[in-house]
């Protein structure tokens, strides 16, 4: 099933999909910035499921939120820190007030570990039909200096583990650029990834993000150039192995490609529920975007009255639109067709076109019977192609991209 849209009734057509965050883990890693928060005894179970429902409740008052669902993620955090039980309470509660796709993925993210991997079978019987395990290494004294709870035989175990429960679509996590590495040992690292066969490879650089224990005390990384040529060469050894990229760290194999995180991409629509979450939904009668995040900390989420879950919202600008749209569809290595922009924002082409012209002028885009994709050098220099649709442009430097962790 992929993205569609029509152009007579945009809005209800924008496909919908439904990320579920789950915002407790075993330990914070040093390099993570996502909503995560390490445990402090047992996590809530069944009160967290109830108000995730009750979230969901709240946000299908909104008519544009009860299209069927083509997606389901479940992320975090540690969401295989959760029993069976829960899993499958949460997703019967949102089958019984939603309408799922036919072939709707639910992905959940799970972490390498005996007392997670025993849970497999009971995700597969509530429903999740994709796994999504953190690897990140299978180099022991990388995964001590990435602050992981996992040696290599456990990440190994965990993916015989999915198999034995069911799961024939599985994405697993690398990194790159990791304190230390060579050029030879993120070539190895990903060679024996690549043994265990996933159906889909996220293959990132590791990034040393603000408000992180990396950040502030960084550790000795591979410089850009070394970082570049570990990507580049991580690429090249994954197409020869039958994974295909679409988009800056994503590879799958054919049918394979994540529903979910291309909804992203392709600037469709979601509910987020869960502490944390984040939305989008767009209004069928007007076309504005409204975003919308709840709250942050888990207990703050827990405690606040149902109609009170939104910590932030605000409806997007039209420079809002453009430069979102263009920070999420030019990280796709088939670019988007020019409707899709329109379809998606409300905006005419017209309000962007001179942007695309002039991309094309300086080798950055490809424009071909409505289909824009950037070039090989528009890849390349993808930070300097987005910034162009930016409002607050500030035309940087051109400098290589580096690739980010997706929704994974």
């Amino acid at each position: 099933m992929g993205f569609e849209l029509t152009s007579t009734d945009r809005a209800w057509t924008l496909p919908l999909a439904l990320y579920v965050h789950i915002p407790w883990c075993l330990r914070k890693c040093p390099y993570c910035d996502f909503n995560s928060h390490p445990l402090a005894g047992e996590p809530p179970f069944a009160d967290y499921v109830a108000r995730l429902l009750a979230d969901l409740d709240q946000e299908l008052r909104n008519g544009a939120a009860t299209r069927p669902l083509g997606s389901i993620f479940i992320g975090g955090g540690t969401p295989s820190l959760f029993p069976g039980a829960a899993i499958q309470a949460l997703l019967d509660g949102v089958r019984r007030r939603t309408e799922l796709n036919p072939h709707c993925e639910i992905t959940l993210e799970a972490n390498p570990g005996a007392a997670d991997t025993a849970r497999f079978g009971a995700y597969r019987r509530a429903g999740v039909n994709r796994l999504s395990i953190g690897v990140q290494s299978l180099d022991a004294p990388m995964l001590r200096r990435l602050g992981r709870v996992h040696d290599p035989a456990g990440a190994r175990a965990a993916v015989a583990a999915a198999r034995a429960a069911g799961f024939d679509n599985l994405n697993l996590d690398l990194m790159f650029a990791l304190p230390g590495q060579t050029l030879a040992q993120a070539d190895a690292d990903l060679a024996a990834l690549i043994e265990l066969a996933p159906e889909h490879i996220s293959y990132y650089q590791l990034t040393l993000e603000p408000d992180t224990p990396f950040h502030a005390a960084p550790p000795a990384v591979p410089d850009a150039d070394l970082a570049a040529d570990m990507g580049e060469a991580g690429r090249v050894r994954l197409q020869q192995a039958g994974y295909g990229q679409y988009e800056v760290s994503a590879y799958a194999r054919a049918g394979r490609r994540c529903r979910h995180n291309l909804n992203y991409w392709r600037f469709g629509d979601y509910l987020g529920i869960g502490a944390g979450a984040h939305g989008k939904l767009t209004d069928p009668r007007t076309g504005l975007i409204r975003r919308t995040a709840k709250h942050r900390r888990p207990q703050d989420y827990l405690l606040a009255p149902p109609g009170a879950l939104i910590e932030s919202e605000r409806t997007l600008t039209d420079d809002d639109r453009i430069g979102e749209f263009a920070l999420n569809a030019f990280r796709l290595t088939a670019g988007f067709e020019s409707d899709l922009f329109t379809a998606t924002t409300a905006l005419p082409w017209s309000r962007i076109e001179p942007l695309v012209a002039a991309a094309v002028r300086d080798g950055l885009l490809q424009v071909s019977a409505g289909h824009v994709v950037p070039t090989e050098l528009g890849a390349a220099f993808g930070d300097n192609l987005v910034a162009r649709f930016l409002a607050d442009d500030p035309t940087p430097q051109t400098s290589r991209t580096v690739a980010t962790p997706d929704a994974e």
